[in-house]
């Protein structure tokens, strides 16, 4: 019995086919990181440090809260106001240890008082407004004792332009929250958010009455939700999602002159590591959130426990942090 008409055709187009299909699917992620790798700005934040390596990588990571590359339009979209000058809205750690040990994501609340090279003890932040990110990877590596192997910074825009491209994030609120300087409004419980309604969310400061504390752990919670979406298949999967959220994810941060393709999959690994069920995430030990200083009411640190902490990562022994991370999950759930 003959093939059918065609038949011989067929099965030579399909043996042509099946190889391109595979070469696709194998440069495909490729093709992401290179849109996402040539998106990137780059800036001198390290300079040169005499503080001695530390094992693991530690990125500095960084969240500016400048409007000087938002149009009017996009200031009032955001709500973002009409202030002027460079501020972290954002400071946290994020040091990946390697040999299977957990990544850990550490928030620094950015009204931390603390000594600045040149300018005496201010807030954290105020590191940046002085001496850009030069200076706030100084200040940092002071404080801790760790040393900065990388650094990353988004800006406002880029931020709420990432969670846009990736179709929005889920995130779970635990209690409604309402912040006219922000302009949001939102319900407690688990629910979508746009790029403009996670910016806030993430800001929100005065209406919070646990204040910067309360702000870093929802700064941590939308960061989760927008890697878990991001690295998610219903995103990697689909060519008209992941091909713009790369593209967005690169105009959206900023990286060290020195970060290399090796150590920008490192960051993204890590905080998939950090968003999931493998890392784990704190907040610096605080002992005073109401601390009065010449800059105004501070965050001063826990001596002892930010010492645990440091010590732990400057070891590279981050299961030493589980049982502090345990404990202040265990208090942030129950204020």
């Amino acid at each position: 019995m003959g093939l059918p008409r065609g038949g011989r055709l067929r099965r030579p187009r399909l043996r042509r086919i099946v190889p391109l299909v595979v070469l696709a699917v194998i440069a495909y992620p490729f093709v992401l990181a290179i849109v996402a790798w040539t998106s990137l700005d780059r800036v001198d934040a390290l300079g040169s440090s005499d503080r001695a390596g530390t094992p693991g990588r530690t990125f500095l990571v960084v969240g500016s809260d400048s409007r000087d590359e938002l149009s009017a339009e996009e200031r009032r979209n955001l709500g973002t106001g009409r202030v002027r000058g460079r501020r972290t809205d954002t400071i946290m750690l994020l040091h990946v240890p390697g040999g299977g040990r957990p990544t850990v994501l550490v928030s620094i609340p950015r009204d931390s008082y603390v000594p600045i090279p040149g300018h005496g003890s201010n807030k954290i932040n105020a590191a940046y407004a002085f001496g850009g990110p030069r200076l706030l990877v100084r200040t940092v590596e002071q404080a801790t004792g760790l040393r900065i192997d990388n650094y990353v910074e988004t800006g406002l825009g880029g931020f709420a332009a990432v969670v846009d491209a990736v179709g929005g994030v889920e995130v779970c609120v635990s209690r409604a929250l309402r912040d006219t300087k922000a302009h949001i409004n939102v319900k407690a419980g688990c629910q979508e958010f746009d790029g403009r309604t996670a910016l806030g969310y993430a800001r929100a400061r005065y209406s919070d009455p646990r204040g910067d504390l309360g702000r870093v752990e929802r700064q941590r919670k939308v960061l989760s939700a927008i890697v878990s979406r991001t690295l998610s298949p219903s995103v990697l999967a689909v060519p008209w999602r992941s091909i713009p959220a790369a593209h967005a994810g690169g105009n959206a941060l900023t990286v060290d002159e020195g970060t290399s393709p090796v150590a920008l999959g490192q960051f993204v690994l890590g905080m998939r590591a950090a968003a999931g069920g493998g890392g784990l995430s704190i907040t610096v030990p605080v002992g005073n959130p109401n601390y009065q200083t010449s800059a105004g009411s501070s965050v001063l640190w826990d001596q002892a426990g930010a010492r645990r902490l440091f010590s732990a990562l400057r070891a590279n022994d981050t299961e030493k942090i589980r049982p502090l991370a345990e404990e202040q999950k265990d208090l942030f759930s129950r204020s």
